[in-house]
């Protein structure tokens, strides 16, 4: 248990692993594409739908395992699965089924999508997809933007936003790394910090340096950054970025000083602050279910004192129920994992 305390960084950056090791969701063993297709259609196809078959089912497969059910439901119905979900099932389950059955790059940009829907954009949870992804995620998740709507997710990031804050969210959705992650540069961090801190020494706050370092460093790099920048000013980066900046600017650069030290601790806080919000979880559940659930629920232990599994199970509302097959941790035999009741 100790090495899930410890996040593994070149794990989620490796550009070959869209979802590492450390989430709960794992490959389901002896595992038969053809067969969970057959079961599928007779469930879709009994009276009312047999939904405790389709959840049973598409719950304890990893996302690559629903992709060749999908294929494989295809070549035996003639027709797409996901339609026949969506006809079966509604409400909130029909939304938890229909987001476990995309590729995860889809998903991502179904999330970022929402947060640009409607009247006004959500920049607190535009800024928490992009913020936590790699990338190489962030590549992939434009790709599939323009796939799944036919637009540029550049061009809808430009319109729904303004200014620096533009500028902002077109930098972290390009980052790029330029600093070396083979050997701690000192005088890079030190170089750094004084930009940080200079920025904020005049009468107009620059945002220029903060954008420029923020998005072009390793987070590592940056921890000892944002370390240096409080030991010079003597108070806690979130406050400095608190005292300086305003608006969709001061919302961007706190997300980003908050999810640099430690991604899983951010998405702990994150649920903790808005575990009633159900597509807020469920989008952190899903995305993060095959990737590092098992740090976010560690996390969130330390943070709350309480698991994550035990809090879901007893949030009040419709929804809260069905996301626990994605914070469940399956054992080789895809039964849940005694974990649960701890973490």
């Amino acid at each position: 248990m100790e090495d899930l305390l410890k996040y593994n960084s070149s794990k989620r950056n490796s550009e070959a692993m869209w979802w590492g090791t450390l989430g709960t969701v794992r490959p389901f063993p002896n595992f038969n594409a053809e067969k969970d297709a057959r079961v599928i259609q007779n469930a879709l196809e009994s009276k009312g739908s047999d939904l405790n078959t389709l959840v049973r089912i598409l719950t304890n497969r990893n996302n690559a395992q629903r992709q060749s059910i999908a294929q494989s439901y295809h070549n035996l119905a003639k027709k797409e699965l996901c339609p026949a979900l969506k006809k079966a099932l509604s409400g909130g389950l029909e939304q938890l089924i229909l987001g476990l059955m995309m590729t995860p790059s889809q998903f991502e940009a179904h999330r970022l999508r929402q947060t640009m829907e409607g009247i006004g954009t959500d920049e607190e949870g535009l800024l928490a997809v992009l913020c936590t992804k790699t990338p190489q995620q962030l590549k992939d998740a434009t790709t599939a933007y323009k796939q799944e709507f036919g637009r540029y997710l550049e061009n809808d990031l430009i319109s729904e936003t303004s200014k620096d804050f533009t500028k902002l969210v077109l930098a972290i959705l390009k980052k790029e790394e330029l600093n070396s992650k083979e050997n701690v540069d000192y005088h890079l961090i030190n170089q750094d910090v004084k930009a940080l801190n200079d920025a904020l020494n005049g009468k107009k706050k620059d945002p220029a340096p903060w954008i420029q370092v923020l998005t072009t460093r390793d987070s590592n790099h940056l921890s000892r950054v944002l370390s240096g920048l409080e030991d010079l000013r003597g108070e806690t980066v979130d406050k400095t970025v608190q005292s300086h900046f305003s608006g969709d600017l001061k919302v961007g650069f706190q997300t980003l000083v908050r999810s640099i030290p430690s991604i899983p601790l951010f998405l702990a806080q994150r649920l903790n602050n808005n575990i009633k919000k159900s597509n807020l979880v469920m989008g952190i559940l899903i995305s993060h279910s095959e990737e590092d659930l098992l740090c976010v629920r560690i996390e969130y232990r330390k943070l709350t004192n309480t698991s994550l599994y035990s809090t879901i199970q007893n949030t009040k509302g419709r929804c809260s129920r069905l996301f626990l097959p994605c914070v469940d941790l399956k054992t080789s035999e895809g039964r849940l994992c005694s974990t649960n009741s701890a973490y």
